[in-house]
């Protein structure tokens, strides 16, 4: 159990980790450099034919994706129509983890999805309904430059929560929280002098940048 000081609730079952995932960064910035290696990162198009700001790949049985057919989740990577790269050992540690910590156990995701942002980037106000079972959490945890995460409620017009997401702390909403409208401000310039318990400079996919990463069960 974490300390209770670094557990914040932002509803019924909605928790903030702080700091969670903080240990395990330097093991999860490996596996993710084999990752992107296979899926590079892109940034996909909108049904409706804009160019998304946040460039992202995926990990896991299935991927999710977006094109002028729409959104949704398959099982092969589209620039090459091979599957996805398998989840690492230490993303599902990670996830199981952090889902059972906000209470949910027994949390297997079968999809990680990976988005990179730089400043500038934003992600608007919006639902996670891509998925099958609405029964299962999100687990979303960030690496890399500090992002504010808008966390509103089940209307679009619910005036969100404005929450600081620094590095290594990690999200979890499910159950009456699971399809509450969330998003992130535009990311502001800022030092990426993260450094590392050991006094390591920042791993190179996080200089300039928030990295995300979100596990759900798609299928």
């Amino acid at each position: 159990m974490m300390d209770p000081a670094a557990r914040v609730q932002l509803g019924p079952r909605a928790w903030l980790l702080r700091g969670h995932a903080a240990p395990q960064a330097g093991a999860l910035l490996s596996a993710l450099e084999t990752i992107l290696a296979r899926a590079p990162l892109r940034q996909m198009v909108t049904p409706g034919g804009q160019t998304m700001s946040v460039a992202m790949s995926n990990c896991g049985e299935l991927g999710w994706t977006s094109d002028r057919r729409g959104y949704r989740y398959r099982a092969s990577d589209p620039l090459d129509e091979r599957p996805w790269p398998e989840m690492p050992a230490a993303f599902l540690r990670l996830a199981q983890d952090a889902a059972a910590e906000a209470g949910f156990d027994g949390f297997r995701p079968d999809a990680c999805l990976i988005n990179r942002y730089l400043p500038g980037t934003r992600l608007s106000l919006h639902q996670d309904r891509d998925e099958r079972d609405f029964d299962q959490p999100i687990v979303s945890l960030s690496l890399g430059l500090p992002a504010v995460f808008l966390f509103g409620g089940l209307a679009r017009s619910d005036r969100p929560q404005r929450v600081l997401l620094e590095h290594g702390d990690v999200a979890v909403w499910g159950g009456e929280d699971r399809l509450r409208f969330h998003g992130v401000m535009p990311l502001k310039n800022a030092s990426d002098d993260l450094f590392d318990p050991a006094g390591q400079p920042p791993h190179e996919l996080l200089r300039g940048c928030r990295i995300n990463l979100t596990f759900r069960k798609a299928g």
